[in-house]
């Protein structure tokens, strides 16, 4: 296989990088190219992503990669977080800043929205998990409170879609960030048009859904000037970073489970069907597209965002590092304290270690009082819901879970790793770390025919990256921690 160089965007909720692939006889190797912080603007109590700025920073990765790096990628591809959107007027401009999905406008959105179309139907015709900041949720909120940016909108963009068509001049929406929205159909990239009746929002804002690995066209001519490339595609790949992240999952043969683990975590399986029915509805699964006709049937779990909005509390009183915050943990006693992950009172209060303590207090459990505590608390609760979740995809599919597949940053955690294995039974697999970017980067070379299929790009993740197994070999007692904490999400 000749050499190819594809440059992968990929942007979390908290950080960015732009990280370059080569693919050379069956192995890909990657380099860090350029890397900067994301995080949400705070504008008269509104929340918003600076999209503007995510692009200056793209442009600067990509002339990076070829001035600094002296590198010129065949293509490049973005993936970013699911669910949030930007409105394009008639003229081809931005509406205004995009609302990032923390903000606090849809705190009670959801609960009007079933007044209108039950929440039953809501999940059957769409299949995704209810979460308060989805999509469908979010417009149903701006034309509650007569948003006026939906008023001089005649498209509507997902992030990583709006950021190819600043690059390109394309406007398409991806199938996998699109199914992020609750505005889908199950399994199938047609928007429900009951959906957007009920939610007061024309269906012609959405406009067309492209397949993840589709060759948008070449960059726009002033990009190139500005980033010095020679003209070379866009491509839309698995545009979802779970999507994106999925695609890189070294499995073989079948009855396997992913974590992808960062500021979410996603805890699923890959499946040929949607799985649509009042039990996965009562467990609040969602339904999301994948690649070469998948669904990956997931949870969205709070994850490492509650440890992460620790420590930046933490910071600002004394700098500590990720293995000192795990040191902590690791010596005080498990299960003093167990919260529910999913609580909404974590999805952005400001002060997460008071939240803590707070929930804690409220469910009459001893409050954490040191921060060693406080991440004892969060760590054992988060492998607690893992192990509840693995459990009721068992009883939705029928087949027991033989190994969880951990990908992402949080594969680096290898405490977390081993009281995953220990509290699930699971054997995990942890690694590779860089599953988003490693799956962008595959699908753009399957774009331009270097990768034939997916089968073909988990065989080269495997050839090319360390994996670590960690075997279930657990010391506490689980069964009666989780009997707490099942009283605890009741």
């Amino acid at each position: 296989m000749a050499k190819s160089s594809f440059l992968a965007f990929d942007i979390g909720a908290s950080s960015g990088r732009a990280i370059l692939g080569i693919l050379e006889n069956g192995k890909l190797g990657l380099t860090e190219v350029h890397r900067f912080k994301n995080q949400m603007t705070r504008i008269h109590d509104s929340y918003f992503w600076n999209i503007f700025s995510l692009f200056d920073e793209l442009k600067t990765g990509l002339k990076k990669c070829i001035s600094e790096f002296k590198v010129q990628p065949n293509s490049i591809g973005i993936d970013t977080w699911g669910v949030d959107y930007a409105l394009v007027t008639g003229d081809g401009h931005l509406a205004g800043l995009p609302f990032a999905y923390r903000d606090h406008r849809t705190d009670n959105s959801m609960e009007e929205f079933f007044r209108i179309l039950p929440k039953k139907q809501t999940y059957l015709l769409s299949g995704i998990q209810f979460m308060q900041f989805n999509t469908l949720f979010q417009l149903f909120a701006s034309v509650q409170q007569d948003y006026s940016g939906l008023k001089i909108a005649d498209n509507l963009l997902f992030t990583p879609d709006t950021l190819n068509y600043l690059f390109t001049g394309i406007k398409k929406n991806e199938y996998t960030i699109a199914s992020t929205s609750q505005l889908l159909k199950p399994g199938k990239s047609e928007w429900e048009s009951k959906l957007f009746e009920a939610a007061g929002i024309p269906q012609t804002l959405a406009g067309e859904i492209i397949q993840p690995g589709t060759n948008l066209g070449e960059l726009l001519p002033e990009v190139l000037v500005e980033t010095g490339s020679a003209p070379i595609p866009c491509i839309a790949v698995a545009s979802h970073d779970t999507a994106s992240a999925v695609v890189s999952v070294p499995a073989q043969g079948e009855n396997w489970a992913y974590l992808s683990s960062g500021t979410w975590s996603l805890l699923g399986i890959e499946s040929p069907v949607p799985l649509v029915s009042e039990q996965t509805l009562e467990m609040n699964f969602t339904n999301e597209g994948g690649v070469e006709g998948t669904t990956r049937f997931l949870k969205n779990i709070m994850g490492m965002w509650l440890i992460q909005e620790c420590k930046r509390i933490w910071d600002s009183q004394s700098i500590m590092g990720w293995h000192e915050i795990v040191a902590l943990a690791n010596n005080v006693k498990p299960f003093k304290s167990l919260i529910n992950p999913d609580d909404s009172c974590f999805l952005n209060p400001g002060n997460m270690p008071k939240a803590v303590q707070e929930f804690c207090a409220k469910t009459n459990q001893p409050v954490p009082q040191t921060k060693g505590e406080i991440a004892r608390c969060i760590y054992d609760s988060l492998v607690l819901k893992y192990k509840f979740t693995i459990k009721q995809i068992e009883s939705v599919t029928g087949n027991k879970i033989e190994k969880l597949h951990i990908i992402g940053g949080g594969a680096h955690n290898a405490t977390m790793n081993q009281l995953t294995a220990d509290a699930t039974g699971v054997p995990v697999f942890a690694g590779p770390t860089e599953a988003t970017a490693i799956g962008n980067i595959l699908l753009q070379a399957k774009a331009l025919d270097k990768v034939k299929s997916l089968a073909e790009i988990r065989e080269i993740v495997r050839n090319s990256f360390e994996v670590t197994e960690y075997t279930p070999s657990p010391k506490l007692d689980w069964e009666t921690a989780f009997g707490k904490f099942e009283k605890i999400l009741k």
